[in-house]
């Protein structure tokens, strides 16, 4: 661990400092904290990576990859790693979750990312679609993967979201854990049928919406359900806390 108030120097690849294509960092200027899963409530740093590999109806951050309806130049832009380690270690809090967008797109990036963090003290969450396995760099103490795999009632098709070799990788990794967004109780099937085959575990459930009152109502609906399946509920704490404000 490096010693308070030193930044570490952040790996390089060719002996060049990589760079990402950054949507937002959020969480030093303005603290907040993790929104979702077994973190939820913590206080967090945020380093939103732009561009996905699919094409959700319901994705609540189309402007990282949505380009007709945004403008790529003004909505990202490439950062070096080292610039993003030096922001993160600025601030005392100690997770720091790297979103989307779909991070693994990034990997190649993601790796001098993630190790630059953890030399400087942080714990890192990535989270993801589930569609692209991680790269076994990746796979060390300190970081672990919330893995978001989308039901086709997300506005996707799962022939596309749903890639069982990538979903297996991370099962077997020990470094991951299933969140699945879900509306209604139809969803909790086929969750129960996606963690049966792919031996996916342990499983989170959070509900669908981007209003209180919406993920609220979705809540009542599911949370019985849940609860008789001994599966663990997460809410959407940034919703209710901020309005679902970008940046919160």
């Amino acid at each position: 661990m490096t010693a308070p108030g030193l930044v570490p120097e952040a790996p390089t690849v060719g002996g060049t400092d990589v760079r990402l294509i950054i949507a937002e960092c959020f969480g030093v200027e303005t603290p907040t904290f993790q929104g979702e899963g077994p973190s939820c409530g913590h206080p967090a740093l945020f380093i939103r990576l732009s561009r996905c590999n699919l094409t959700c109806a319901r994705c609540d951050t189309k402007y990282t990859w949505d380009w007709s309806r945004f403008d790529p130049r003004q909505e990202s832009t490439k950062r070096p790693v080292t610039d993003l380690v030096t922001w993160a270690a600025s601030s005392p809090v100690e997770l720091v979750v790297v979103t989307g967008g779909e991070p693994l797109i990034q990997q190649r990036g993601l790796v001098p990312l993630v190790r630059g963090l953890l030399a400087a003290g942080k714990r890192v969450e990535c989270e993801t679609n589930g569609t692209i396995a991680p790269d076994p760099a990746l796979l060390v103490e300190g970081v672990r993967f919330n893995v978001s795999p989308k039901l086709a009632g997300f506005g996707v098709e799962e022939g596309k979201s749903i890639v069982p070799s990538a979903l297996e990788s991370f099962a077997s990794s020990g470094r991951a854990l299933f969140k699945f967004v879900a509306s209604s109780l139809a969803d909790l099937d086929r969750i129960a049928e996606l963690s049966d085959a792919h031996g996916l575990t342990p499983v989170w459930v959070m509900p669908e919406g981007t209003t209180a009152e919406a993920v609220t109502a979705t809540t009542r609906v599911l949370a019985g359900a849940v609860a008789a399946r001994r599966w663990h509920l997460t809410t959407r704490l940034h919703v209710l806390a901020f309005a679902d404000a970008r940046g919160r």
